[in-house]
């Protein structure tokens, strides 16, 4: 899975937003802030990767709890589905 094409991560005033670009605006309704760990999972989707290479390369960057970190991915993934921002 990767991140659709159409969608670039903005840093704005120290806050990570999700930005639609080209005909992408037309589908995207609202805005997606990224905090905590999440701008680095985005740049690691915009490439296709999977759950666990995701999870591996969290916990190698991060010091954080190996289950509270799939909690967190899962989470995010389930975010980025319901909004349509994901290639699978």
């Amino acid at each position: 899975m990767k991140i659709k094409d159409g969608y670039i991560l903005r840093d704005i005033a120290d806050s990570f937003v999700v930005v639609p670009v080209g005909e992408r605006v037309i589908d995207f309704k609202g805005v997606m802030t990224l905090t905590g760990i999440a701008p680095f999972i985005w740049t690691q989707m915009e490439k296709d990767t999977s759950r666990e290479d995701l999870l591996a390369k969290v916990l190698e960057e991060y010091e954080v709890d190996g289950a509270q970190a799939g909690q967190d991915i899962d989470s995010l993934l389930a975010k980025m589905a319901e909004l349509g921002l994901l290639d699978t």
